[in-house]
């Protein structure tokens, strides 16, 4: 077998529809349990179809596969986000969207990596999944393996002092095989984490930690695409970062605009209305 090869893969289907259909796969489980981070799931979407179409080596029928780029999730809530993208990605049956949260399913309502295939981590108390990231990228350099690690990770995130800790000894390791992605959305289960304890200015905070560094919208596919680009050619021998601005409940607009999106309530009846408010922009 060989490994994937970016950025053909999938190049038969545009990064739009990839991330259309994450968001769907996102819907269609949270419409299971009634309830979800679906404000998350569907406001990464962008950038998960651009690492898991564009930015990423992997098999889908070997996960497990020594070579891949190892995706990390930090943010253990966002679970149902990286389900979806799996899903589309081929590495978990669609069928399984029906099980989501049920017991023994493999896809249980926070990431746990005994659980699903892909899911490299156990994202729980937030601001560790950096630090893992950092210890995995030196061991696969000490290996000599070329893969690079991919550690997601929140704005909230960005107020624990381990999360800088670990920025400090990315940046003193000279990790050029780690790049961070930063989903900086502006809520928290507080409130907007720009007013409970803001991380501003965030690229120069990285970038000041020895990190290169970029900010882009993170719902601009093309935007991301070139950051990727830019973070995994980048010469210098550093951790590179990607700070993405996000919309919560992107490409649902009666959902966008609810006032609390951190974890959004979804009624009953709303669930098939937000599926073809969907479906109608569906891309090509």
């Amino acid at each position: 077998m060989t490994a994937i090869q970016r950025p053909a893969y999938g190049s038969n289907i545009s990064l739009a529809r990839r991330a259309w259909a994450i968001r769907r796969h996102a819907l269609r489980m949270g419409q299971v349990q009634g309830q979800g981070y679906i404000g998350q799931a569907l406001g990464i979407a962008d950038v998960l179809a651009v690492a898991y179409f564009h930015g990423m080596d992997y098999r889908p029928e070997d996960p497990e596969w020594e070579g891949r780029d190892r995706f990390l999730l930090s943010i253990g809530h966002y679970a149902i986000a990286l389900y979806a993208a799996l899903i589309e990605a081929g590495i978990i049956p669609e069928e399984e969207i029906a099980t989501y949260g049920m017991d023994d399913s493999r896809l249980p309502m926070s990431g746990m990596a005994s659980y699903t295939p892909g899911m490299e981590i156990t994202g729980g108390s937030l601001g560790h999944g950096l630090g893992i990231a950092v210890g995995m990228a030196m061991g696969l350099r000490r290996k000599k393996n070329p893969a690079f690690v991919i550690n997601l990770m929140s704005d909230g995130e960005l107020g624990e002092g381990s999360t800088w800790e670990a920025a400090m000894s990315a940046s003193a390791q000279g990790l050029s095989n780690l790049i961070c992605l930063v989903d900086f959305n502006d809520q928290q289960a507080d409130g907007p984490s720009t007013q409970v304890l803001t991380a501003e200015p965030v690229a120069d905070k990285w970038s000041a930690f020895g990190w290169h560094t970029q900010r882009v919208d993170g719902n601009d596919i093309q935007a991301v695409r070139a950051a990727f680009d830019a973070a995994r050619a980048h010469p210098d021998p550093q951790p590179r970062v990607i700070v993405c601005d996000t919309t919560m409940c992107k490409g649902v607009p009666f959902l966008e605009t609810r006032e609390i999106t951190h974890f959004v309530r979804v009624e009953a009846d709303e669930w098939d209305r937000a599926l073809a408010v969907l479906d109608e922009g569906q891309p090509q």
